[in-house]
């Protein structure tokens, strides 16, 4: 496991952020619901469409991503579910929506949608899989002096003060 690990953060550019939970939706409905859910575990990132959406996942490419599904974005999100793992194979995405969701459950799945959720009442399912996902995503590379001072058997804080 040690080696996927690192292996994985390989795919990571050296300019990465750390993974991130995007909502990209118009409306703020599911943003608000997986915030409830969420509990401040980490910060939701609300995007307005699809390539704002695109572009905060390149600069954080191991984020996990829900996708509002319309009836207006049903094709730009298959091609870019297609395309999803060739591009950004360390990021997952869930697709949410109303009954359009269920309708192409499937079909999304196949793109490479990883959960389709149509009801907010789910939305607690939701912040779990973001959860998990983001526990076991490779961070961003570290500088050196970084790297060395947290290795170190002590916090910066627990030095003992010079007197």
């Amino acid at each position: 496991m040690k080696h996927a690990m690192n292996a994985s953060a390989t795919l990571l550019p050296e300019n990465a952020r750390a993974g991130q939970l995007l909502v990209c939706e118009r409306a703020g409905r599911w943003a608000a619901a997986i915030r409830r859910e969420w509990k401040g575990q980490c910060a939701l990132v609300p995007t307005e469409n699809l390539d704002a959406c695109w572009r905060r996942l390149a600069e954080a490419p191991s984020s996990f991503v829900a996708v509002e599904l319309t009836a207006e974005n049903l094709d730009p999100l298959i091609e870019r579910l297609s395309q999803l793992s060739r591009a950004y194979p360390l990021a997952r995405v869930a697709v949410v929506g109303q009954s359009e969701a269920t309708e192409h459950q499937w079909l999304l799945r196949e793109a490479g949608a990883v959960h389709v959720v149509a009801s907010r009442r789910h939305a607690g399912g939701l912040a779990r899989l973001a959860r998990r996902h983001l526990d076991r995503a490779p961070q961003p590379p570290k500088d050196a002096i970084t790297q060395i001072r947290s290795r170190l058997p002590w916090r910066p804080s627990d030095q003992p003060q010079s007197f």
